[in-house]
């Protein structure tokens, strides 16, 4: 199973996503893409398997991939303070790809009905979930 992360701005979420991703299933391929480098070099020191940076690897990758993990903003166009394109939003949102969102409440983007969980908790679900497709 191929899994691609996608994240941004410091790579935060995404470091964590790898790190619990890798130590609960390591039999998956995890592909790493940063909206920039620092984000990259954050999610590859965490333990990705393949890791690359900007909008055509996010477009070529949310094609390639099984399951795509990474905050809401990623299927929405210019959140993440511009960091997602029109283009990088629409490959995620069309992709064939499972798709298991973080809410971030972040960037003018409000998901309301959620819990108040910590963040280091919704990734703990986001694995959760992941185990549930894996298994």
């Amino acid at each position: 199973m191929k899994v691609l992360i996608i994240d941004g701005q410091g790579g935060g979420l995404g470091r964590q996503l790898v790190t619990v991703i890798k130590e609960r299933y390591p039999q998956v391929e995890v592909m790493a893409v940063g909206t920039n480098s620092l984000a990259t070099g954050a999610m590859l020191r965490a333990g990705a398997d393949q890791a690359a940076t900007g909008e055509n690897s996010v477009v070529v990758a949310s094609a390639r991939a099984d399951v795509i993990m990474g905050p809401v903003g990623i299927v929405i166009a210019d959140s993440m303070l511009g960091e997602i394109t029109p283009k990088m939003a629409q490959a995620v949102g069309q992709s064939r790809a499972k798709r298991i969102l973080i809410p971030v409440n972040l960037c003018d983007n409000i998901i309301v009905g959620v819990s108040d969980a910590s963040m280091s908790k919704n990734v703990q679900n986001a694995a959760d979930a992941l185990g549930t497709l894996i298994n």
